[in-house]
This record gives structure tokens, sequence and C-alpha cells, in this order.
């Protein structure tokens, strides 16, 4: 396959900003990234001007998109809805999120994605499962009667039904022992600590002990205090521990985003944690302006990453090249899959997100 130049009068490559370059792709690869001046000008070239050409977006928490939430609707039809919003707001990637829910649902949307793998699907990574071995004192909009601590027999259960689909787990670290921990650890899964009342102690304890990340940072856990810093001040306090945050304005004000950011760096990332409206099921999402409610319990959003971008950069205050590792880089690096994505570098997979220079209206696409 012929290569083609992406020119752009800005690239963000990961880790730094190059302007009047272009990144060479071959056969879906990035094979390199010149300066404008170093093309062969016989090379098909498409420019974007004063556009922004930067990794595409990842976003590992979504529950579902264009009236389809996955655990109501487990099949196909809802991952490509989900593929579709998640690349209209710049993700090429996505998580399919499941909160606490029947272990049937669970399998259920395990099926739909290998299903869709199958069939060549594209832009899915896994599934998420937040739930059910949460606190119920934490539980948010979660279903009380379905939360429980897990026995080891249903963690091997759901781990060998799930086995390379399903790629994160959030679990209430002080509800579940250290043998399903290290079970699920040592199955490959990323255990994320979420909807949990833990103490400071136990939820460093717990990072310590094969968590990899925080859940939504600050929602649905114990917060910080000066006697009891809880799970929020543990994750500032961690040197290690990865968080996902919801920067809509709902969910966390940007005054908290903003804080935890100068605390945890590149330890924070953006999620979408973005929902539908629906009328069946446990979780019967209805819009209230930018957000989501169930129950009169605040649910879910209604972002894109793109928005949360333009939300971190104009609300937060986090500059531009930042703003965007939070929306691709990071996530990356929670997954270990930095590697291939995240980056716009020699090596790496051709999805790339453009978007206008001031970030200043929803024109952002995929290319690849």
């Amino acid at each position: 396959m012929a290569a083609k130049a992406y020119i752009a009068k800005h690239i963000f490559t990961g880790e730094q900003w190059l302007h009047e370059h272009a990144a060479i792709v071959v056969d879906g690869m990035i094979t390199d990234v010149l300066p404008v001046s170093a093309l062969d000008t016989q090379m098909e070239a498409v420019n974007f001007n004063d556009h922004i050409l930067a990794p595409a977006f990842i976003d590992l928490q979504i529950y579902g998109a264009y009236e389809k939430l996955f655990s109501v609707y487990p099949d196909t039809d809802s991952l490509q809805s989900l593929n579709k919003y998640s690349s209209n707001g710049g993700a090429a990637f996505c998580m399919p999120t499941v909160a606490t829910n029947q272990p049937e649902v669970f399998f259920q949307c395990i099926d739909a994605i290998r299903l869709y793998w199958q069939q060549g699907g594209e832009g899915i990574l896994g599934l998420h499962a937040e739930g059910p071995w949460i606190n119920k004192v934490k539980r948010g909009a979660h279903i009380e009667s379905l939360i429980h601590s897990p026995s080891l027999q249903e963690v091997e259960a759901l781990i060998d039904y799930g086995k390379d689909v399903i790629k994160i787990i959030t679990l209430a670290p002080e509800v579940c022992s250290k043998e399903v921990i290290n079970l699920i650890h040592a199955s490959g899964i990323k255990i994320f600590a979420g909807h949990s009342n833990a103490t400071y102690e136990k939820a460093m304890q717990s990072f310590d002990n094969n968590i990899a990340a925080v859940t939504h940072l600050y929602n649905a856990m114990s917060p910080l205090q000066h006697r009891s810093p809880g799970l929020v001040g543990a994750a500032f306090d961690h040197r290690q521990i990865k968080a996902g945050i919801i920067a809509d304005g709902y969910h966390v004000d940007y005054a908290a985003i903003r804080i935890a950011k100068k605390i945890m760096q590149q330890r924070l990332f953006a999620i979408t944690d973005a929902v539908t409206t629906t009328t069946e099921g446990y979780y019967q999402h209805q819009p209230e302006g930018d957000k989501y409610t169930a129950d009169n319990i605040l649910s879910g959003s209604a972002l894109t990453m793109y928005k949360a971008l333009q939300n971190l950069v104009n609300h937060v205050g986090i500059e531009t090249g930042e703003a965007l590792r939070m929306c691709s880089l990071y996530p990356a690096q929670v997954m270990q899959i930095d590697n291939q994505l995240g980056r716009i570098a020699t090596g790496y997979k051709a999805k790339m997100a453009v978007m206008p220079a001031l970030l200043n209206d929803t024109d952002v696409q995929i290319i690849s």
C-alpha cells in the first residue's frame, strides 16, 4: 500500500508539539513523522491546514449511546452505536461498561463483544464490569439488592467465561478478599477501586496489592476529610495509582478537578461515564440538561471525549497537550497498550484525531 502523508499545522505526538509536520501512514501504521519541507512531493497528501492532529482518544468507561444501553441491548448493534458515538467524539477506542447487574447480563455482553470482534468490528477494547462486588454504602445509582461480596467460585466462573473479553473490573477492595483480588489480577484483568467506602489505610494497602486505578475519582467513594483521608486521599497520596475522572462539571466541580490534577499530575485521566436515555432494565437513565439521572440520582454523563477535552482546557485550565494526554496516552498507559496507542510515532497504529486549533466547536474526526 502506498504511503500517505497527513499534514497539520500542529501535531501533538503524545510527547511534544510539532509544527508544519506530517504523519506518514502505510497500511494503517505510522512509519514516520517528518517536517513538511522533507516530504516527497510525489507522495499522496491530506492537508488539515490550521487543525491539530493528535493521537485518537480512548474512553475506558461508557455505558451506551443513541438509546442503546449495552446492558439492556447486549448485541452487536449496541456496540456499533457505542463505536459511532465514541468516534464522533474523537475516541477511536472505547470500553463498554456494565454496572451492577445479573450474572447472565454480563455473560450476554461478553458474547456480544466476542461476536462483534468475529465480525470484524472495530473500536471496542473489551468489557468493563463495574460491580456487583462493591460497597452498598457507596452504591450511587447501582442496584442495592444485587450488590454483594464474591466467592472465589463466582469470580472464577466470570473470569473463565469472559477470558480475553473482560479487561477491567471495578470493585470495592474492602468487600473483596485478598484471594479474590489476586485471582482477578492473575487472569490479566485490570482491577479498579470504585464505589468503595475504604479507609485511607485499606485503600493504600489495596493499591499495593494489584489495584491499577480508581474509578471516577471523587464519585461514590470515601471522601478526603482532614481526620479521615479516605479513598480520595489515598489516590492523591499514592505514588503510582491512577484515576479516571468525569470532566463534565456536574459529577465533579472543575475546581476539584484542578486540585486533583495538581496533586496527581500524569496519574489522572479522562473518562466520559456516558449513558443514554433508557426506559428498560435496572438503569432507566433520563436526560437532565447535560447529564443523566435515574430515580433522581445522578447516574451518568452526556460527555464525549472531545467535550471532556474542551472542558479540561477551557474550564479547568489544563494546557492543551496535557489535556490531550489525559484523553489518549494516559488511558493507554493504564491498560498497558501505550506501545501501540496514545502516540503519533513510528511503529504506532495510525489512529489519529483531527480538531480545530482553538477547540472551539464540535468538529472532530478520526483518521487512520
